[in-house]
């Protein structure tokens, strides 16, 4: 290891080969959006696959989250990871040199483009909890018992496809935007439209040790501890929150930890072990680094709709929990109320469903933030009526579509301030789960790099 790795090490990240699709690879059918999205609409998905057909394409490599509960899960598993195998054999692939992956994205809801860095982090460096104080952190509250299908998938898989985000509080713009400026000197690597009208993805490699050392020291200066200190009055550095992909982090973190205890068992008779606890692959993730104060990086309050529901009783319980119910002549008018200034303390909740529409009005709530007062209303009532179901829906408009239909209610919630969210995460810890989401469903990101995570 050099002085340069070392150095990245202590900031809790590494240079990563990175995998691209072959130039024979049609770029469009081979990109498809994070699994964790349309998670209640099949026919987006299905679409997806028809419009991928026989082509190549990280739609074979990953498991879309609205298949999960299906009965063919051990299936589609074994089909992930032989067609990962196929890939590499096939040379689908092309493994770049050790660096980073400069990302521009456009997407059809923002006029700015959101720019991103590829990087590989030390899950050494991360871990998820609630009082969790490490340099890598999360940002909401870890649902165990959702990690086991994950860690199924990750377990013995040959490569990694993050849809992960990472965000940096870097107000001066020092790490990524000074690289995008002069982004017409770096080799491009792709350039093309996504599928669904979910915009334009172009991206650059970043292997020159010039480069390189500018975003090391631009990631060490946000590190200092003594610099951090005298802003947060902290001493446990944040330097990255989790923005997307909680739960696929800490997927990757707990397949790392069982790796790890196997080296760590065998190191008697396995000496060269310790290599290996150093540089296994394993150890790290690959994820887009995004700085917080992006101008194309929109935060967007993730909306709750429910399913099986009995209305009146569930509307019954937000008032009885301290809501004042106000319906309104449309959803849009709802929303709007929502989405308006809130005066002190007061926390407005649209809801919509096929029958009605309005806001929920909560004058004294339980929590700082919306979606913790609701959630804490959501679980006592989904704990009491098992018949009742409950997604979390990223977009305004796939939030209509389902809560409209017969029988179901949806909750739109109001706007998230972003510039307040790493002093939030410093010094209130995670924030309640579902509470954020950077974009619009379309606006994810979409798989296009890979990592190999087996020695």
């Amino acid at each position: 290891m050099n002085d340069m790795s070392r150095r990245f090490m202590k900031v809790g990240v590494t240079l990563p080969r990175i995998l691209v699709p072959a130039e024979s690879i049609d770029r469009r059918s081979w990109a498809v959006v994070a699994c964790d999205q349309f998670s209640s609409e099949r026919e987006y998905w299905e679409k997806v696959a028809r419009t991928v057909g026989d082509k190549p394409s990280t739609l074979n490599l990953i498991f879309p989250e609205c298949y999960l509960e299906d009965n063919d899960k051990n299936e589609r598993i074994a089909a992930i990871r032989a067609s990962m195998k196929n890939y590499l054999e096939k040379g689908y692939f092309t493994e770049l040199p050790e660096g980073f992956m400069l990302v521009e994205r456009h997407t059809p809801y923002e006029k700015k483009p959101r720019v991103g860095l590829m990087i590989a982090v030390d899950l050494e460096q991360y871990r998820y909890g609630k009082d969790s104080k490490s340099l890598i952190r999360p940002t909401e509250g870890t649902i165990v018992e959702r990690l086991p299908p994950r860690m199924e998938i990750r377990r013995g898989a040959a490569l990694e496809l993050p849809h992960i985000m990472l965000l940096v509080d870097d107000p001066e713009k020092s790490v990524i935007e000074p690289l995008y400026a002069s982004r017409q000197y770096l080799p491009k690597v792709y350039d093309f439209d996504l599928m669904e009208n979910s915009g334009h993805l172009r991206g650059w490699h970043v292997s020159d040790p010039r480069n390189l050392e500018k975003i090391l020291s631009a990631l060490e200066k946000l590190a200092d501890p003594s610099a951090y200190k005298a802003k947060y009055r902290q001493d446990e550095v944040l330097l990255f929150a989790v923005g997307d992909g909680n739960h696929s982090l800490a997927t990757a973190k707990a397949i790392w930890e069982e790796t790890k205890k196997n080296l760590q068992e065998g190191l008697a008779e396995h000496p060269e072990n310790a290599q290996l606890l150093e540089n296994h692959p394993a150890r790290f993730a690959l994820v887009e680094l995004v700085n917080i104060y992006d101008e194309g990086l929109p935060f967007h309050p993730i909306h709750r709709v429910l399913f099986k529901v009995n209305e009146a009783e569930l509307l019954g319980a937000m008032e009885k929990a301290g809501a004042v119910v106000k319906r309104t002549s449309g959803h849009e008018q709802a929303f709007k109320l929502a989405d308006a200034p809130q005066e002190g303390k007061t926390q407005t909740i649209a809801f919509v469903s096929a029958t009605d529409s309005g806001v929920l009005v909560f004058e004294q709530p339980k929590s700082k933030l919306a979606a913790g007062t609701i959630q804490e209303i959501l679980d006592a009532y989904l704990k009491a009526h098992p018949e009742t179901g409950i997604d979390y829906i990223h977009g305004e408009g796939s939030l209509v579509t389902l809560a409209q239909k017969q029988g179901n209610f949806g909750l739109y919630l109001p706007p998230v301030d972003k510039k307040s969210f790493f002093g939030t995460v410093i010094a209130d810890g995670v924030m309640p789960r579902k509470t954020f989401s950077m974009g619009e469903a379309p606006e994810k990101r979409f798989y296009m790099e890979a990592r190999k995570i087996q020695p």
